[in-house]
C-alpha cells in the first residue's frame, strides 16, 4: 500500500513539474514575441520610443490562438485615403516592419481557406470597398509586396463609422461566437472588417 501511494505521489510530483514547465515556457514565448515586435516597430533611425507602437489584436477559436502582430501609426492631422493608406494602392494596414498574421488553426477568412502557419495581411484600401490581402512572403519590411505570393484577396465589409476619428490604428477581433469572430481594421472615419472561422 505504502509503495503505491509512493507511486502515485511520484508522479503526481512530475505531472505538476510537466505543468509549470510548460507554462513557464508559454509565458516565456509570450514575452519573447512581443520583445521581437516591440524592435521590429522601430523605424530604421531607431526612434526612441517608436512613432508607431508594437500591438497585437488575439483571440482563441476552437481552443486555437490566432494572433496579428502589427505597429499601430497614428492620423497626426492627415487624412486616411489620401496622405495616408491612398486609395486604389497596396498598403501594409500598419507601419514599419509587415504586419503578420499566425494562426494556430486552419481558418477560414472570408471565402479564403487559410491554413495554420504564418502570414503577412496587406491591404486595398478604396472608397468604393476595401480588400484585405493575405500573403505567404514574411518577415519582410511592410513595403515590400509581391503580388505572385498572395494566398488570395478577401472583399471587407464596411461597419458603421466611429464617433469620433480613431486616432491610433486598431485591429481588433469583435463580436466572436464560439469558432466565429470579426477581423476589424479602424483608422481615422474607417472601420473595414472580414468574418473569420476557424475550421474543424
Amino acid at each position: 500500500m505504502r509503495m503505491l501511494r509512493s507511486v502515485f505521489m511520484s508522479r503526481n510530483l512530475v505531472s505538476r513539474k510537466f505543468l509549470y514547465l510548460r507554462a513557464l515556457l508559454i509565458a516565456f514565448a509570450a514575452v519573447f514575441v512581443l520583445a521581437q515586435a516591440q524592435a521590429q516597430c522601430k523605424p530604421p533611425a531607431n526612434q526612441n520610443p517608436p512613432l508607431s507602437p508594437a500591438e497585437q489584436a488575439s483571440i482563441e477559436l476552437n481552443g486555437k490562438n490566432v494572433t496579428v502582430y502589427y505597429c499601430a501609426p497614428s492620423l497626426k492631422g492627415r487624412k486616411v485615403g489620401d496622405q495616408i493608406a491612398p486609395y486604389g494602392k497596396v498598403w501594409r494596414t500598419g507601419a514599419n516592419t509587415a504586419t503578420t498574421l499566425h494562426t494556430d488553426a486552419n481558418l477560414r477568412i472570408g471565402e479564403q481557406r487559410v491554413p495554420a502557419g504564418t502570414y503577412t495581411i496587406y491591404s486595398l484600401p478604396s472608397a468604393n470597398g476595401w480588400q484585405l490581402i493575405i500573403n505567404k512572403q514574411t518577415g519582410q519590411w511592410g513595403t515590400v509586396y509581391k503580388q505572385d505570393q498572395d494566398l488570395g484577396r478577401v472583399p471587407m465589409t464596411a461597419g458603421s463609422a466611429p464617433s469620433a476619428p480613431v486616432e491610433k490604428f486598431e485591429i481588433t477581433f469583435e463580436d466572436t461566437h464560439g469558432n466565429k469572430t470579426q477581423l476589424h481594421l479602424k483608422w481615422g472615419d474607417a472601420d473595414v472588417w472580414v468574418p473569420v472561422t476557424a475550421m474543424k
